[in-house]
């Protein structure tokens, strides 16, 4: 039967194509693709069975077991399941690790019923080579131009009002802080990569002048930035977004107490306020020793006593205390080492127009 194949990967990047990727569950929790939906051929523990009897007696044997495993009453119900995603999403294409054997079997059940779609050239293993290499070269030819400024300036907020950024603690789901935790895991470092070399690769192909991003480490939370694109971000040139300190206190408060505690009441119902609790003073111990013992007892029994009183607005008191006393003073040391070249300083506004005509 012959059952067509597709490596138009550019294509699946700029036109955000549906993925239906039949590995099994615990690869595709490991490292997937956006747009990508998991409907496995084999179950983890099917494909571990596979895979001893592959190393002990072969692949025909091998195959003979899958065949075993996934039975006639097993096939029709995957085969429902497929059909079911592929009638929403008509112009998905088929995936597993190497684009072989599970994936070309998938084909041929769907073709035996008259659906017919294409299978991913090289699978999973060669999109993503595809998707580092050239998001690699990219970001080496993309100029980039660094928002940066104080904790609470609004930086998110700034690119937001942008065509021509990428999110970073947006795709990482973390704010980049000691308190940047949401109520949301984080995706899984492959997860991370993919989701940035999608962007990078659709910015580039949008014709913008600059890439323009907020300053953050080498890591955010715990997924980073791959070192190679880091290192070609970092040779942008550096905006400062100045904020008065009381709207950087209203800021952080949205952010960090009522957007935070919304997330987390969503996620965890009725015990969302104490997980929330919980995280935040996990965030006041990872700082303890930069704070100092006695500013981080103090700010800790204050936190505490304003979350027991239930004094929503209360959290301001000890927001601006920690700006003041903590992240000004690192902020400010950090950007006096920093090799970054200082393009532009100024309020929201004025760094808008100022974008605005570097896009000009």
């Amino acid at each position: 039967m012959n059952l067509p194949l597709s490596e138009e990967f550019l294509s699946i990047v700029l036109d955000e194509k549906p993925l239906l990727d039949v590995r099994a569950p615990i690869e595709f929790e490991k490292g997937s693709f956006p747009n990508a939906k998991n409907i496995a051929i084999l179950d983890d523990e099917q494909r571990r069975l596979v895979g001893i009897r592959y190393k002990e007696k072969g692949n025909t044997s091998a195959v003979e077991l899958g065949r075993e495993l996934v039975n006639k009453e097993v096939q029709a119900l995957r085969i429902k399941e497929w059909k079911a995603y592929l009638d929403k999403n008509p112009d998905a294409l088929i995936y597993c690790f190497r684009g072989g054997q599970r994936s070309r079997i998938v084909q041929t059940w769907l073709a035996e019923v008259g659906i017919t779609r294409p299978r991913l050239k090289g699978g999973y293993k060669a999109f993503r080579n595809f998707l580092l290499q050239r998001s690699e070269e990219l970001s080496s030819e993309i100029k980039t131009i660094i928002i940066g400024g104080r904790t609470g300036s609004g930086k998110t907020r700034l690119l937001q009002e942008l065509n021509n950024m990428i999110d970073l603690e947006g795709l990482a789901r973390h704010r980049g802080s000691s308190f940047g935790k949401l109520a949301n895991t984080q995706p899984s470092q492959i997860d991370f990569e993919d989701a940035l070399y999608y962007k990078l690769i659709q910015h580039y192909h949008k014709g913008h002048k600059h890439l323009v991003i907020e300053h953050e480490s080498h890591r955010i939370g715990d997924v980073y930035i791959p070192k190679p694109i880091f290192d070609n971000f970092t040779k942008g040139g550096l905006i400062i977004l100045e904020t008065p300190l009381a709207e950087r206190v209203e800021i952080t408060y949205d952010e960090y107490v009522v957007q935070a505690l919304k997330a987390y009441e969503k996620k965890y119902a009725h015990k969302g306020s104490q997980r929330w609790f919980e995280d935040v003073n996990a965030g006041l111990d990872r700082i303890k020793k930069r704070l100092g013992s006695q500013e981080y007892l103090e700010i800790k029994a204050q936190f505490k006593k304003i979350y027991e009183a239930d004094n929503s607005l209360g959290h301001k008191v000890w927001i601006e205390r920690l700006l003041t006393q903590y992240y000004d003073p690192m902020y400010d040391y950090q950007l006096q080492k920093s090799p970054l070249k200082i393009l532009f300083r100024g309020k929201v506004q004025e760094v808008l127009a100022f974008l605005k005509s570097k896009e000009d």
